[in-house]
């Protein structure tokens, strides 16, 4: 704890998920942060850059930090947390993942817990439902998740060549909303076909065939037939995207955000020309984040002063 005496800051990166037919098992980091400013103080405080207008109680960091304080049986030394984020909320970006790493963290150095990234990813997935945006916050890079006797296993993949072209919406999507426009159940040749299709697309990652990586992922089942109502555009768009260089696009996570993987160099051209045919829409340029989650010391964090 003497390390973090006069506080300490916590990176959480973004997040995309899903991933075509990678349904709440695979995710992918994005260098779109949350940034966490803490010091110690003589009662809870939460501030964010710009100003948020929730209340302490719908704040996530906040929940995720009470609730943990109770499962451990803990108080944890008050802090006054700062959040400064340019992920955008409700948009597919794993904006609330983000957070609920970013408040394991925080109670993590206040209680002296030493957790380890295993178990830091069990209590993560806890609180988020499922582990492929948490897992990828945590950990950076491409991770590949699933759930078994009680318990949320994972491995991490390689991936360096490519680029990403977010087609981020004004508009936001709920997940609860989003989850309800899925079916209740698949036949199993669906299932069987679904999941055969999520298998070839991870070895098209491995070894670079970015060509059958995009096949795979726009021949999802799972959930983007259901979703694309999200976003009206979205055929539209995946053509031209396509024509301008994208090897592949899906929807993120629970929408509305539109992802265009595309081959290293290529993106840009991807951005010119979305924005010109889709001004309504915020078009950015992404990259894979590789690092995951970061605590930091900082001898000159003074957040109670701003």
């Amino acid at each position: 704890m003497n390390e973090y005496r006069d506080g300490f800051v916590i990176k959480v990166p973004g997040s995309s998920a899903n991933l075509g037919p990678g349904f709440d098992s695979i995710g992918m980091a994005v260098n779109k942060y949350v940034t966490l400013f803490v010091n110690h103080a003589d009662e809870w405080k939460f501030t964010s850059v710009p100003p948020l207008s929730i209340k302490k109680e719908e704040n996530i960091l906040y929940t995720v930090c009470q609730e943990l304080q109770k499962l451990w049986n803990v108080k944890a030394p008050p802090a006054h947390v700062l959040t400064m984020s340019d992920i955008p909320l409700a948009r597919g970006l794993g904006s609330s993942a983000a957070a609920i790493v970013g408040a394991i963290e925080i109670m993590n150095v206040l209680c002296e817990k030493n957790l380890s990234p295993d178990e830091k990813l069990q209590l993560a997935a806890r609180f988020e439902g499922h582990a492929d945006n948490v897992a990828a916050s945590l950990y950076g890079g491409l991770v590949v998740s699933t759930y078994q006797n009680k318990k949320w296993e994972y491995v991490k993949l390689p991936v360096e060549e490519l680029e990403m072209v977010a087609v981020i919406p004004e508009f936001e999507a709920k997940t609860k909303e989003s989850r309800g426009l899925l079916p209740d159940r698949l036949s199993f040749g669906d299932a069987v076909t679904g999941s055969s299709h999520a298998n070839v697309m991870i070895g098209a990652f491995l070894l670079k065939k970015w060509d059958l990586v995009g096949k795979m992922m726009e021949s999802d089942i799972f959930h983007e037939p259901y979703r694309q109502k999200l976003f009206p555009d979205f055929v539209e768009l995946k053509e031209c995207a396509g024509k301008a260089g994208a090897f592949g696009v899906t929807i993120s996570g629970a929408g509305p955000t539109v992802i265009c993987f595309c081959e290293k160099g290529k993106g840009r051209n991807v951005v010119n020309t979305l924005s010109s045919e889709f001004p309504q829409h915020k078009v950015e340029l992404l990259q894979v984040s590789k690092a995951g989650s970061e605590v930091h010391s900082n001898h000159l964090c003074k957040v109670s002063s701003i």
